[in-house]
């Protein structure tokens, strides 16, 4: 009599999941403001640290390259240490979204949000 609603544990099950699945990225996107990841150049004069969403937080230049002559190495190593810090925040991102996926039973390389 019941037997065509076989498939409604399942949907139920797959709701739970996605309701977890939801849950779990709101908090991996409260982690990620709070994860830093630093990038330099100019074997470490200059130093930029951002958080793992992308947002620069800090600036570290070495006085040292500092000179009036230096302008716009100056401004390329800054830029570079900036670009750096942004690569490696995409990174982790991304290392934390495969680390979530993987533990919901999710393929790690899926991409998330759909």
């Amino acid at each position: 009599m019941l037997k065509g609603l076989g498939g409604l544990g399942d949907m139920a099950k797959m709701m739970k999941s996605a309701q977890e699945l939801q849950t779990k990225m709101a908090q991996m996107q409260e982690e990620l403001s709070n994860l830093t990841v630093t990038g330099e150049s100019g074997a470490g004069l200059v130093k930029a640290t951002a958080t793992a969403k992308g947002e620069l937080t800090g600036l570290d230049i070495d006085p040292s390259i500092f000179n009036g002559d230096d302008k716009e190495v100056v401004e390329d190593l800054i830029l570079a240490a900036v670009k750096d810090a942004q690569t490696k925040a995409a990174e982790k991102a991304q290392q934390e979204m495969a680390s979530l996926t993987e533990s919901m039973g999710l393929p790690k390389d899926i991409k998330l949000p759909f």
